[in-house]
């Protein structure tokens, strides 16, 4: 591995200096390395982070993709790390045209990592310097503690997909000035709806009242307001003043509330392993938005690289080169998806909706097909948009909001099936819908989403660590549970129960009541699992 050299490294001045006209942010500083293939597959289980810690998975990652290498050979480009500089490995045998395309495909990478608001926790992070004090820390305790090391590893890596990435993100964000006072938060917010539990028709007529105190006068508007409320209810005050001091406790995910509370790790001989399960978790939270941005980020990507390679006069003679290495990066598959491909022809229509004036609701109430296709205000705001959107989205909002009718209708996608052909004993895939809604659905199940586990204090006591999972409709992987159990039994130092919603029957004395329509749905029951000296037992409620 050793830095790009003087011609190449020119190039990539080049680059930056279109990317920017065209109005991509990033730093000034970037570094990029040559490395072959195979040091691309060395380095790919570590996340292209060479000083990040060793561990066995990783090794075993190492060996399966050289092993699938070694049949089918292939390129890999390139790959960006969102570092401070930003650091970029290249294949060592990429022609120079080819680096140009390259290098506004990385660019608008960094672009994205310097500008989404989703990393915005990672702007001012050291990841690599962190990276290798977390190795040595976890080398010097290897050489101490031997293997128990890479077993709390195990056990913290089993959970952190759990980790509080956006509790952690919003205590980055600097607190605007609110558009209303403290008072009128918690009358309406607390007193109105915890306190007084009113009804919505009276809640809705403070409202009423309270901007008619503002239009008769603006200035003491508030004031006016307030002086009834004090008169009908005498305690209001009293209960405001006495929230101003209460302090709100800071929500803690699960490797942070085991840390904090786990009388094992808290005593002299055991507080080793926090440090390693800090390292787990702070790594986790870094990569987080990596993982909600896939779509987006690949896409913006590709818009650029297609967008400013094209302009560029260094493109001449290798036209049908591009188009073949494009082609295969961007190509739309008929089964699967390619976050490459729906995320820059994603881009490519907001842009010219924006365009033409249609992220509008004057646009969104038409429904007649010809007004829809003749709808144009040429407001030439489509480049802005597109910046905003980058800005602000991850990949839920982004399909969420812009994956309609229009597009799938556009780019002929649809949902494939699956089913046996029973006479020729083989899977046949078929059109199983082609409605937006449908689509959707699919790339959003297709998403990070991990579970949501809570808590519960009160339902463990001083014997338990109770969690629950809020069931949203995808259960838990139930071959996991065990070991993932075991693991946080272990580093709790005591018995852990997991309330959970399984699929099965109901129980008899309502099977009694279902009809054959309801057979065919899934029935969901909550059952807690128990685990208690390494021995996992599961019941009921």
């Amino acid at each position: 591995m050793e830095l790009i050299d003087q011609h190449t490294k020119e190039i990539m001045e080049g680059c930056k200096e279109r990317a920017r006209d065209a109005g991509l942010r990033f730093s000034d500083e970037t570094l990029e390395y040559i490395v072959t293939n195979r040091d691309m597959l060395e380095l790919h289980p570590k996340v292209m982070i060479p000083t990040l810690y060793d561990y066995w998975v990783h090794d075993v990652e190492v060996l399966k993709e050289k092993g699938k290498y070694e049949l089918y050979p292939y390129n890999p480009y390139e790959t960006v790390i969102n570092t401070r500089p930003p650091i970029s490995f290249y294949n060592d045998n990429n022609p120079d045209w080819l680096n140009v395309m390259i290098f506004y495909h990385v660019l608008a990478h960094i672009d994205f990592f310097q500008n989404n608001l989703f990393f915005r926790h990672t702007w001012e992070y050291d990841l690599t310097g962190k990276a290798l004090a977390d190795k040595r820390l976890i080398a010097r305790l290897r050489s101490e503690y031997g293997r128990w090391v890479d077993y709390v590893i195990e056990f913290a890596r089993a959970i952190d997909n759990l980790v509080g990435y956006f509790d952690d993100l919003s205590g980055h964000f600097r607190e605007e000035r609110p558009r209303f006072s403290r008072r009128l938060d918690y009358y309406f917010d607390v007193f109105l709806q915890s306190v007084k539990g009113v009804k919505t028709a009276a809640y809705i007529k403070e409202i009423e009242r309270y901007n008619q105190c503002l239009r008769e006068n603006p200035g003491l508007g508030e004031e006016t307001f307030f002086a009834d409320v004090v008169v009908k209810h005498p305690e209001f005050e009293a209960m405001y003043l006495k929230s101003l001091t209460g302090k709100k406790a800071k929500r803690l995910d699960l490797l942070q509330f085991v840390m904090e509370h786990s009388s094992f790790l808290n005593r002299d001989e055991n507080r080793w392993m926090k440090g390693v399960l800090e390292v787990v978790r702070s790594t986790s939270v870094y990569f987080q938005p990596q993982i909600r941005t896939k779509i987006m980020n690949e896409g913006w990507a590709s818009y650029w690289h297609e967008t400013l390679f094209l302009t560029d006069e260094r493109i001449a003679g290798h036209e049908v080169d591009f188009a073949r290495v494009h082609s295969g990066v961007t190509s739309l598959p008929r089964v699967g998806l390619n976050p490459y491909a729906i995320g820059m022809r994603l881009f490519r229509q907001i842009e010219e909706m924006a365009d033409k004036g249609r992220i509008s609701l004057d646009f969104q109430r038409l429904a007649d097909i010809r007004s829809r296709e003749e709808f144009d205000r040429s407001t030439g705001k489509g480049r802005d948009f597109i910046f905003a959107v980058r800005e602000n989205l991850c990949d839920f909002t982004f399909l969420s909001s812009f994956v309609d009718q229009d597009f799938v209708d556009r780019h002929g996608l649809f949902v494939a099936g699956k089913r046996l052909d029973k006479e020729r004993m083989r899977w046949q895939y078929y059109v199983k819908s082609r409605k937006a809604e449908a689509y959707r659905e699919m790339l959003l199940d297709a998403l990070y989403h991990p579970p949501r586990i809570e808590i519960d204090a009160k339902k463990g006591g001083s014997e338990y660590l109770y969690l629950n999972h809020v069931f949203e409709g995808k259960p838990l992987v139930t071959d996991f549970i065990a070991n993932t159990l075991m693991g946080i039994e272990y580093l709790w130092g005591g018995p852990v129960k997991l309330e959970t919603s399984v699929a099965g029957l109901p129980p008899p004395e309502e099977a009694v009541k279902i009809t054959r329509e309801e057979e065919k749905k899934i029935h969901w029951r909550r059952f807690v699992y128990t685990m208690e000296n390494r021995t996992l037992s599961k019941t009921g409620l």
